[in-house]
């Protein structure tokens, strides 16, 4: 819809006014099913994260420990709570008072939908922050086209779009570190040693230079030498790090800028490990990429634009830039394909029958605080995300 504004006021269109007929891409059938699918799925997960924490508060360090102070946080960031401070001059006592008094509030249940309960603005905060959230986007990879988009599990009670929200790509992001390593002649056969790894890097925080060494996820290291197509498909990261400093992290860089990755990325070490934040739609775009042979379309919204008299005044961009050359492009194909051959896709194969080929690509980040998944096949890349709106809430483990 921002884009959509922007591009009338620049064309002297009013979006809302002028009678304007708008034909998107999206595809009614594929937007209800994935709209069902989320639902579905994220009433479970949901369930699943409640009894994960056994009645606990999920806001926690790395360590498990509580974050103290941290639903005050969220309310300080509230419109509410800003008026109150105007209104009773900063006085804690009397905005302590009124955060804490009961008062007829609306919240989101997965039953009901919307429900009015009595309870306290602070209450209402701790209650809706520990809903887990999701974003969920369909691309055709040869055209661009989107055909389905989830923004969250319920417009009416979250509003701000998880599609284009930044977050931490983890695992999903390996894709440009093994794509640049083919890009430099390497093989899905060559091989790397799965072994402990440590660099001497600066800390974000202290500005200060120390010792980093990351882990698998597993939390041991094997010592064997895997292909990378196995170690891809594993998602192992003492290989994608050394593969990474192998390949320089300017041109793993480079390569995700070229398969049409938006956000700023930094020039770092963990860079390998999805460190930098992005978001799910240009990470769908950057797998349509690999999907099409190495050519990138920019992701296609609206296809045309009619005005109120039957003239066509807008038609979707259409261009095509031929980014990784086939070589590459197909070996990344196998790449994910052995993901869900030999790797940590293989429990999602039930879900898709017959004689399709499809791969794809799973994502954790640091504290488990988000979970990521973007399947791949010739005509169709679904990406989705799942996690909770403040980065602290989050899995307590991988199971759920």
């Amino acid at each position: 819809a921002a884009h959509l504004k922007e591009w009338c006021s620049d064309n002297g269109y009013d979006l809302y006014s002028s009678g304007l007929k708008i034909y998107t891409t999206l595809d009614t059938r594929m937007q209800k099913y994935a709209e069902r699918a989320a639902a579905q799925h994220m009433r479970q997960m949901q369930s699943s994260f409640k009894s994960e924490w056994g009645g606990q508060e999920p806001w926690r360090d790395e360590r498990g420990r509580l974050i103290p102070n941290f639903i005050l946080n969220i309310a300080k960031r509230q419109p509410f709570y800003k008026y109150l401070e105007e209104r009773y001059h900063n006085n804690q006592d009397s905005i302590n008072y009124y955060l804490n008094k009961p008062h007829r509030v609306k919240l989101f249940d997965y039953q009901h939908g919307t429900i009015e309960r009595t309870m306290s603005s602070m209450d209402s905060i701790r209650y809706m922050v520990q809903f887990l959230h999701c974003g969920m986007v369909a691309m055709e990879p040869q055209t661009g086209a989107v055909r389905a988009w989830v923004g969250d599990i319920d417009f009416k009670s979250w509003k701000y779009d998880k599609v284009t929200a930044q977050r931490q790509p983890g695992s999903t992001f390996k894709l440009f570190v093994y794509t640049e390593a083919i890009n430099q002649g390497l093989t899905p056969c060559d091989r790397r040693c799965d072994e402990p790894i440590t660099l001497r890097v600066i800390d974000r925080k202290t500005h200060s230079e120390v010792t980093w060494a990351p882990g698998n996820a597993s939390g041991h290291f094997s010592g064997d030498s895997l292909s990378l197509k196995t170690a891809f498909a594993r998602s192992v990261n003492s290989v994608a790090v050394r593969l990474g400093q192998e390949v320089g992290v300017r041109n793993i860089i480079k390569a995700a800028q070229d398969m049409g990755i938006k956000s700023e990325l930094t020039d770092e070490p963990s860079l390998a490990l999805g460190s930098c934040d992005v978001n799910l739609l240009e990470m769908v775009n950057a797998y349509c990429t690999v999907a099409n042979d190495g050519k990138r379309h920019d992701p296609v919204l609206v296809e045309r634009i009619v005005d109120k008299d039957g003239n066509e005044i807008y038609i979707g961009e259409t261009d095509e830039h031929k980014v990784l050359s086939y070589r590459t492009a197909f070996l990344m194909q196998q790449m994910l394909m052995g993901g869900v051959q030999e790797g940590t896709s293989q429990r999602l194969k039930g879900y898709i029958t017959g004689d399709t080929d499809w791969g794809g690509k799973t994502g954790t980040t640091n504290n488990n605080s988000d979970g990521w998944f973007i399947g791949v096949s010739p005509r169709l890349v679904v990406g989705a995300w799942v996690g909770g709106e403040e980065r602290d809430i989050h899995f307590a483990s991988m199971a759920v």
